[in-house]
């Protein structure tokens, strides 16, 4: 038996594995400095998988095989598409809302060459580059203007920075939410140099709680829209136009906080809880602000709308340059808007609405295709079944909301769920599951058709290698 001390002898030099034929075809595509960074690796790695008793013998075939492996880790994006089979539509973790082929478009184009980002055409002279989009967010949503920043804590930011600096702000205890990467609303008002001042209780808050804060120092009244959680039981809150309302009487400025930002109504699918940025609109809120990349599903942007004097002065504060979007963000939310256009067409094309909207016959219909292809595929030992499941809209919004689905539920007789879980995350591209009492489980309403070959490929290549 050989001895550990003569298998670490064994293991080639740097020099003598950059001489061999078999590394020229890397070093043409590679450069010699990511080359040979592999190659230590490598080295390191086998000589750590000897002590460890995970490597019995080291073969030629088997070291160039992991620098090849290495070479490809080193030189993939770190960020990379994912199939998404979750059932979870708006995923923060996993990117939001995929694009339209509208939006696609237009990244492709106005990224590859230039653009009249700040250029007036008509005139011949510099514009100003919201204007690629004010137009299309007035004619969808009935705003006076629109401002567009980097997302929706920079445009509450902004908002409360240019309208309440050094000033009280009235906002319902209720409404204080936290959102993603533990930011919360009292902080984001705190760095906009407004003073806030809480009014009611967790639970309920009443009409008379903001007038009797109402003070000599108030500059408005700051409504937030719990999207991301809900408040049951005992409890009442103060409606937007019961808001506007106050505000008119004292003269005040009201603005709402929509969160997610939903453009079309989507109560005909059962979801009725999350108000459209129409809707708030029209109830007589000054200003409004929202995401770009939740509901609407466009890009990650925070979108201002309001009255046109206060969009004014919102784009005339410095912080303005600060949480500015560029032009792919632009372009992308350009061709998203334009798709809204056409209701129908937007129910067809942006794909978080589609797969919002897909019937559970359609999805039914999809699961047994998929079923037929992992079966065909795949070799003997898994075990596939059609099951019915929950999907989540996700992002943020219609917490309570949950639409039925369908869904593949997978086994394996001898390979824990666990191991090809992993696998499915470590495939090219990344494929994330849920595991659910022993099985994996994949949703429909998240899949795209061309995921479809890819998994039941990766699955059949994971229980052929065990």
């Amino acid at each position: 038996m050989v001895e550990l001390s003569e298998k670490l002898r064994q293991i080639p030099k740097v020099d003598q594995i950059l001489s061999e034929e078999a590394i020229r075809p890397y070093l043409e595509r590679f450069s010699k400095k990511l080359v040979l960074k592999s190659i230590r690796r490598s080295l390191d790695e086998v000589r750590s998988d000897l002590k460890e008793g995970k490597l019995q013998e080291l073969s030629r075939e088997a070291l160039l095989g992991r620098i090849l492996e290495n070479l490809k880790h080193d030189t993939r994006p770190s960020l990379r598409r994912v199939i998404n089979a979750t059932g979870v539509i708006l995923h923060t973790n996993l990117g939001r809302a995929p694009l339209c082929e509208r939006a696609l478009d237009r990244l492709l184009e106005v990224g590859r060459f230039y653009s009249n980002l700040e250029y007036d055409l008509k005139e011949g002279r510099r514009g100003h580059r919201y204007a690629h989009v004010e137009e299309l967010l007035k004619e969808l949503t009935g705003a006076e203007a629109a401002a567009v920043v980097n997302n929706n804590a920079g445009a509450v930011l902004l908002v409360l920075n240019t309208l309440a600096e050094g000033k009280e702000v009235i906002v319902s205890r209720g409404e204080l939410v936290e959102i993603g990467g533990s930011f919360r609303i009292p902080e984001v008002m705190s760095k906009s140099g407004a003073i806030l001042k809480e009014v009611g209780t967790t639970n309920r808050t009443h009409l008379y709680d903001y007038e009797r804060a109402i003070g000599p120092d108030t500059a408005l009244l700051l409504k937030v829209h719990t999207s991301n959680y809900k408040i049951l039981g005992f409890t009442s809150e103060v409606s937007l136009e019961e808001l506007v309302s106050l505000g008119r009487r004292y003269n005040l400025l009201v603005v709402i906080d929509l969160g997610s930002g939903l453009l079309l109504d989507l109560s005909a699918w059962g979801l009725r809880d999350e108000p459209t940025v129409k809707g708030a609109l029209q109830a007589g809120a000054d200003v409004v602000t929202f995401s770009g990349d939740k509901l609407l599903g466009g890009p990650q942007a925070g979108i201002i709308l309001g009255r046109k004097d206060l969009i004014e002065l919102i784009r005339k504060n410095p912080l303005s340059r600060a949480l500015r979007v560029d032009k792919l963000t632009l372009s992308a939310l350009e061709g998203t808007l334009l798709t809204y256009l056409d209701e129908k067409r937007a129910f067809e094309e942006i794909p978080h609405l589609r797969m919002i909207t897909s019937s559970l016959q359609e999805l039914k219909k999809r699961a047994l295709k998929f079923k037929r292809l992992i079966t065909r595929m795949t070799p003997p030992g898994l075990k596939v079944q059609i099951v019915q499941e929950r999907s989540k809209i996700g992002g943020g919004s219609f917490p309570l909301s949950e639409l039925p689905s369908w869904a593949l539920a997978i086994r394996h007789d001898h390979i824990e769920v666990e191991k090809i879980e992993k696998k499915l995350r470590q495939w090219n591209p990344p494929i994330i599951v849920r595991i659910s009492e022993g099985y994996l489980l994949m949703d429909m309403r998240t899949l795209f058709e061309e995921d479809l070959p890819i998994i039941a490929e990766a699955l059949a290549y994971i229980v052929k290698e065990g």
